[in-house]
């Protein structure tokens, strides 16, 4: 077996939870391979770059075997190479904190919240 369908291929990998997503995916225009648009029924073989949004992750995998049936997690992980980059950190802002049952902040405490928030974001 040297190509299969990126949608079945996606489904195989555990990139995407059913066949059904894939295809989803693929249709809504958010899987490329090799930096090109990818229906459903594209081939991939070995050496070829997908790149995937499903959900809210964005995974480039380059294929190194293709498999057709979904197979145990550890074997599917054989089956590509991650070339994701990793996330930017995020920035820390501090949180204004008030002791729990304080009450309401006093004018002189909204100032200062605010004077806080507008220096912080």
């Amino acid at each position: 077996m040297e190509s299969t369908r990126v949608d079945r291929w996606l489904w195989a990998v555990r990139l995407a939870k059913t066949r059904s997503d894939a295809a989803a995916a693929c249709r809504g225009g958010h899987v490329r391979v090799n930096d090109r648009p990818a229906k459903p029924a594209t081939t991939v073989v070995p050496g070829d770059r997908v790149r995937a949004r499903i959900g809210t992750n964005t995974r480039v995998v380059e294929v190194v075997r293709v498999i057709e049936k979904r197979v145990g997690a550890p074997e599917a992980a054989k089956c590509l190479i991650d070339h994701t980059p990793k996330p930017p950190p995020e920035a820390v802002v501090p949180v204004a904190h008030r002791e729990r049952g304080a009450g309401r902040p006093t004018k002189r405490d909204r100032r200062v919240l605010d004077e806080f928030r507008s220096r912080w974001g």
